[in-house]
């Protein structure tokens, strides 16, 4: 049993690694996705068939489980709005790390199961699964808007530097007292309780770069178990995992020119910072004088934004590509890193209304081009095309790359109302003189300008 274990963790890391790779590409992603199902699949039949003669109700509740838990996420990838993808992110990632956590438990019940240096690695994969966990609920609960304001106090970070001394403090506990069984639920609260006290203060425009974070947690977490374990199928899983994640929270990072440590530590995100209001003199644009900018385009730029998820606009933002570009418009859409609630967002977005990938620009790509392009139609973007980032030394967003919009000899930006963006900060952009405004929900003005469009 224990050479088709091995065998089956082999096929399932080469499965993993051949999905991870195929998914950095959008044409080749939903294969990418398949081969990576079919890979935790017959690791985990793999890994059953090992214990299965120990105890023959073994396969019972591991298709319980199997069926349990595929058909919950089968249902909930179903049913989830577009809309709602960053947080179901961020809620099965902190699954990953609890349940990387909760292997550690198991060992722990067993005294003799963890000695020496694999108490030491069990107790930091417990550490690092559980911070994960709670760190991801409340990243679950800030995208879905269930969690509006961070929770901040003087000396936080002070605190919460306590806390993990005394998360510290018990793990010395586990290797000095003669009986730690009692210990285990202690630490488990506590570092969950840190993972969630932590994520709190965190503002909405740093969440891209905390998903990230906590994905390489979660996989640091899983390669630990399967070292533990000796398990080749967790251990290369979770470094494969671990090893992206910290990679693409690297250039989430860089993307809004910050450190992580100020993203963790320095708390922006929800900094209320006026500058230069929306309420002062902006323009809105009639739709039908909005069609005819589009027309008579030859370039035009389309930067999409989370108001176009909300919206589930995507479908007919494709369908108006599509017209422009049959009218012989040269249309392309630049994404911002950070655009939406998630790394990739906007990209996904796009890419399940049908528009082709070769149409998607970078920033820095697309930021050379924004003088030379007709019209640049902005949809539910905010904080990536603000010029505070560049212009005001005093704004939040100072220092992040943009989108330079503000180049452009004409903008029309379509927007629900006159707030912010998710940073909570006020654009300038809006009232400059070649912004024009479109108020109303993406989909029903692209709609109204689409038929605007084919009246002309």
């Amino acid at each position: 049993m224990n050479e088709w274990a091995g065998l089956s963790d082999l096929v399932a890391s080469a499965l993993l690694i051949g999905g991870i790779k195929a998914m950095s590409h959008p044409r080749f992603a939903h294969r990418g996705i398949v081969l990576a199902g079919w890979g935790m699949l017959i690791a985990v039949v793999g890994n059953v068939s090992v214990y299965s003669h120990l105890a023959p109700a073994t396969w019972l509740w591991a298709g319980v489980a199997i069926l349990l838990g595929g058909g919950v996420a089968w249902l909930t990838s179903r049913r989830i709005a577009m809309t709602a993808m960053p947080q179901m992110v961020a809620l099965f990632n902190g699954l990953g790390g609890g349940a990387a956590a909760l292997i550690v438990v198991t060992e722990l019940l067993n005294p003799a199961s963890l000695r020496g240096l694999t108490l030491g690695f069990g107790l930091i994969a417990l550490t690092i699964g559980s911070l994960s966990f709670g760190g991801s609920l409340i990243a679950f609960l800030k995208l879905a808007g269930r969690l509006r304001h961070p929770w901040r106090f003087r000396h936080q970070n002070e605190l919460h530097l306590i806390w993990f001394g005394l998360i510290a403090l018990l793990a010395v506990g586990f290797f000095t007292l003669p009986q730690t069984r009692d210990l285990t639920p202690i630490f488990v609260i506590l570092a969950v309780g840190l993972g969630i006290a932590s994520t709190g203060p965190i503002g909405g425009a740093d969440m891209p770069v905390v998903i990230s974070f906590y994905n390489a947690l979660t996989g640091l977490a899983v390669g630990v178990d399967g070292l533990l374990l000796r398990n080749p199928a967790l251990l290369i899983a979770g470094t494969v995992v671990g090893a992206s994640g910290t990679l693409l929270t690297r250039l989430m990072a860089k993307a809004m020119n910050r450190s992580l440590g100020a993203v963790l530590f320095s708390h922006f995100g929800a900094t209320l910072e006026k500058g230069t209001g929306e309420a002062e003199a902006s323009k809105e644009m009639d739709l039908t004088d909005a069609a005819v900018s589009l027309a008579y385009a030859r370039k035009i730029r389309i930067v999409p934004g989370y108001g176009l998820a909300t919206a589930q606009a995507q479908h007919k933002l494709a369908e108006l590509t599509e017209w422009l570009i049959h009218k012989g418009v040269e249309v392309r859409f630049p994404i911002h890193p950070v655009a939406g609630r998630m790394p990739g967002h906007m990209n996904v977005l796009l890419a399940e209304a049908g528009v082709p990938y070769e149409l998607i620009q970078d920033l820095e790509e697309a930021n050379p081009e924004f003088s030379q392009v007709d019209v640049v139609l902005v949809i539910g973007a905010n904080d990536v095309i603000n010029p505070d980032a560049r212009n005001n030394p005093g704004s939040p967003l100072f220092g992040m790359p943009i989108l330079e919009v503000d180049h452009a000899p004409k903008t029309l930006v379509i927007k629900r109302g006159q707030g912010t963006g998710f940073a909570g900060v006020a654009n300038p952009l809006f009232t400059a003189e070649t912004t024009y405004l479109l108020y109303g929900d993406a989909r029903e003005v692209l709609n109204r300008l689409l038929a605007a469009l084919k009246s002309l």
